[in-house]
């Protein structure tokens, strides 16, 4: 009989990106979009919702900059600073 996986618990192995690291690159990508005239937070919503690269300017290196975070260390970051734990 073949087993379920969705009733198992899923844990996620994060990298090593330090909320310090994270937050210096999520704010050079901010300013880098403002910089172009973009809403930065739509942006940076539409890329962590599809992880499409194009929602990020290349302005001022952004674009590659982003792509060292990984998604789900963005994510965890980002709700643990907002939850303050």
């Amino acid at each position: 009989m073949r087993k379920d996986v969705t009733d198992k618990t899923i844990i996620f192995s994060l990298s090593d990106n330090s909320d310090e690291s994270v937050k210096a690159i999520l704010t050079t990508v901010y300013n880098a979009l403002a910089q172009k005239g973009y809403n930065p937070i739509n942006q940076l919503v539409g890329y962590i919702l599809s992880e499409d690269p194009t929602y990020i300017t290349t302005h001022n290196n952004a674009r590659s900059l982003i792509s060292k975070i990984d998604r789900d260390d963005l994510l965890e970051i980002l709700l643990k600073n907002y939850l303050g734990i």
